[in-house]
């Protein structure tokens, strides 16, 4: 196999589990490739772990930046990196130690410019929890209008972290800069200029679900925002549906639906009253034929949204109470 890897990892307060990360990359099969680790503005030490690991390991290269977001630390580490193919990986994560070297063969040999591996969650403790992207059951290729109906219907991988890119793909994107919910708009983007991505059955990354992730922990005003931008993201990739991919009108409908869906049972309370929040519910209220006829949303989604448009404060604070309520039976011990 030919080509060198550039790993990009975006760092930010994570002295409690980038070791770990860094030294699942370390561990790979795969020799070629160089780790590059972006210090995102990190206030606990963990730039200067990220030197120490560097004078332990030629092949990692250490940036300091002003904090300035996951999208940005990835696309400083793009400008930087020398590797033909890109991969990412989050610090709160880690790899299994064959994982580059079976995508790097499956794009080589499948000519494929993105070779996506599957992956798994786990607890702090290591104990897997259920799939959120189910992997297929050997190799398979994705056409790109395929893979784009799998993203609508919830059922893909949009995560850049399972996947493989090639460098020239980033030639003319980048990562959107002030944003959440990045990888779904860049893939989205990324999708229209390829003919689609190699899936491996293989579970080689591993998202760790942390109680205090220093990567995935929300202030009310980010977890607010990423709600806010899965609606955004909606409209625009209903917008590029109905432009250049019609087949899927009904799938982006859904997605829109779905997303309002999730923004309304997430969004604080004290925020309903806010003219985006009014907004989503107008939205609502116009579409309530999609709301009834579209196949591909359950039941149990159509009763939501249609409560939602008659009294979205009501049916938002009794959803509050009943989540509340099974947290707080989960967190109870077992009896005896």
């Amino acid at each position: 196999m030919d080509g060198k890897i550039s790993v990009i990892v975006p760092v930010y307060n994570s002295i409690d589990c980038l070791e770990k990360c860094v030294a699942s990359i370390r561990a790979q099969t795969y020799d070629n490739l160089e780790i590059l680790l972006i210090d995102d503005g990190s206030t606990d030490g963990t730039g200067r772990l990220c030197d120490r690991l560097a004078g332990e390991d030629g092949r990692i290269r250490v940036y300091h930046k002003a904090n300035g977001g996951a999208s940005s630390a990835r696309n400083l580490g793009i400008r930087c990196a020398e590797g033909k193919y890109l991969g990412f990986v989050d610090s709160d994560d880690y790899i299994e130690p064959d994982m580059y070297a079976l995508l790097m063969e499956a794009a080589q040999e499948r000519h494929v410019p993105i070779a996506q591996i599957s992956r798994d969650e786990v607890d702090e403790a290591g104990t897997r929890l259920p799939d959120v992207c189910v992997p297929p059951d050997g190799v398979r290729f994705c056409g790109s209008e395929e893979f784009l109906k799998e993203l609508l219907l919830h059922q893909g991988d949009c995560s850049f972290c399972t996947k493989l890119v090639r460098r020239e793909l980033f030639e003319t994107h980048a990562f959107p800069e002030g944003e959440l919910n990045e990888d779904f708009r860049l893939l989205v983007q990324m999708l229209r200029e390829t003919e689609g991505v190699l899936i491996l059955p293989e579970q080689c990354y591993h998202v760790v679900c942390r109680q205090s992730s220093t990567t995935r922990s929300r202030t009310q005003d980010s977890f607010s925002r990423v709600f806010v931008d899965i609606v955004n993201n909606a409209d625009e990739v209903q917008a590029l549906v109905d432009r250049e991919y019609p087949r899927l009108h009904v799938y982006a409908v859904r997605f829109g639906l779905y997303q309002r869906l999730d923004y309304l049972l997430h969004v604080p309370i004290v925020q309903m009253k806010e003219p985006f929040c009014r907004g989503v519910v107008r939205y609502l209220r116009g579409h309530i034929r999609d709301i009834v006829t579209n196949p591909y949303l359950t039941g149990r989604n159509k009763i939501y949204l249609l409560l939602l448009t008659a009294a979205p404060g009501t049916v938002r604070k009794v959803h509050a109470r009943k989540m509340a309520r099974r947290a707080a039976d989960t967190a109870k011990p077992d009896a005896g």
